[in-house]
């Protein structure tokens, strides 16, 4: 397939960048005609500035809507299946020679009567493609320049998520080594996944949250201790999952191999641990089958 064949990318036809080579096109012309008089056009025509200014304004107007109405049939055309080079540049061109024809009308009406037409018509053309390929080209740059800049923003997205699912990926065998060299040790992580406290799991009694925090209760030399960092029992509840810590409460996590009794109260369920000082916990409505399912999959002593 030659250049001709292939089909022009699609944000050169877009809504967003057709309107954007519209308005550059306008506005280039009209500023770049009046004030530095490209390829001697205040010589070919035999008028004052200020009936420049009008002529250029008036043509540039009417050369706008033409463009306007040009690209909307281009889109309605070719929304499908798309533009090739070859029919892009013939419209263009197509484009150039329609605008080039209604500003003979204009000049012919509004300014003054040419008694050679096809000259006319001939030093119209010119202008009219000069000034129109010039923008036309420096868009054309700019949509490219444009699209080029997202692609590459894509793709160093697409390498920063990448990059961080393989950082991820390694903090977790990094994690699960740690768990195999230290067996029965618990690392507990704050909410921003720094290691602030390790402890073995025969000593877990139980987690508690309070507001931000969750405290850490555990035995220390035959004694109950505690330990806080800021986390939430939802994040820990995820790395103790195929424990035996399970959830027992909104507010409340337990080693079940410390639960020395289930039983019923007023209130309902309460958990009482193995420790010298009794220790009750509650268990909500939501968690009882889980925990109820545990506790009878323990042998009785």
């Amino acid at each position: 397939m030659n250049f001709f064949e292939k089909k022009i990318p699609d944000f050169i036809t877009g809504k967003k960048n057709t309107t954007r080579q519209v308005v550059f096109t306008a506005v280039f012309a009209l500023v770049f005609i009046n004030l530095y008089s490209p390829f001697g056009v205040d010589t070919w025509f035999d008028v004052t500035e200020p009936q420049l200014f009008l002529y250029s304004s008036l043509v540039i107007l009417t050369g706008l809507l033409i463009i306007a109405l040009s690209r909307v049939i281009m889109h309605l055309s070719t929304r499908k299946k798309g533009i090739s080079n070859g029919t892009y540049i013939l419209w263009i061109a197509a484009e150039i020679f329609s605008l080039a024809l209604v500003y003979l009308i204009l000049q012919q009406v509004f300014i003054s009567k040419s008694p050679d037409l096809i000259d006319s018509f001939r030093r119209i053309l010119k202008i009219t493609t000069l000034v129109l390929l010039f923008p036309y080209t420096l868009s054309y740059l700019y949509f490219s320049w444009l699209e080029k800049n997202k692609k590459l923003f894509e793709l160093e997205g697409s390498r920063f998520s990448e990059n961080t699912q393989q950082l991820s990926q390694i903090q977790q065998l990094q994690q699960v080594e740690q768990m195999q060299h230290l067996p029965h040790m618990l690392p507990f992580r704050d909410e921003r996944g720094e290691l602030r406290f390790s402890l073995h799991l025969k000593d877990l009694l139980y987690l508690a949250a309070a507001d931000n925090y969750v405290s850490i209760h555990y035995i220390d030399r035959g004694k109950e201790a505690t330990y806080l960092i800021r986390n939430s029992l939802k994040n820990l509840e995820e790395n103790f999952s195929g424990t035996n810590i399970i959830r027992c409460h909104r507010s409340y996590m337990v080693n079940f191999d410390k639960v020395k009794i289930v039983r019923r109260e007023r209130d309902g369920l309460v958990l009482e641990l193995d420790m010298k000082e009794k220790e009750a916990l509650p268990i909500s409505a939501t968690y009882v089958d889980k925990v109820l399912k545990l506790f009878s999959k323990y042998p009785e002593s």
